[in-house]
């Protein structure tokens, strides 16, 4: 009896806070990674044809990537974030022009030059 009381109380006091936390790092990991994406999104000039996920993904890059350099650089979280947001505006260029697709009606066969 006194085994399963120990039992509980491991799960209740070391198991639950630890699964609370992963999933809140977890959320608010995507949150970050949402916002930071929308802003680097905004910072691209021209059509991004990326979804949501994608912008996602690029804001984590953002984030994790442009985090580590701004830390690195040592001077504050102000320019931490700028960084974290060119990192993310870098990689939606670089996705965006990677999975652009050809408007109908054009072909994505580079333009060739008449001598």
């Amino acid at each position: 009896m006194i085994l399963v009381v120990f039992i509980a109380l491991i799960v209740i006091f070391v198991v639950l806070p630890i699964v609370g936390v992963a999933l809140w790092w977890l959320i608010s990991t995507i949150v970050v990674g949402l916002l930071v994406g929308a802003l680097g999104r905004l910072i691209v000039p021209g059509r991004n044809p990326i979804g949501f996920w994608a912008t996602v993904a690029c804001g984590l890059i953002g984030a994790l990537l442009g985090g580590a350099l701004g830390r690195a650089l040592g001077h504050g979280r102000l320019l931490t974030i700028l960084v974290e947001i060119a990192v993310s505006a870098g990689a939606v260029a670089v996705w965006s022009a990677t999975h652009r697709s050809a408007l109908p009606g054009t072909s994505r066969r580079p333009l060739q030059r008449r001598f």
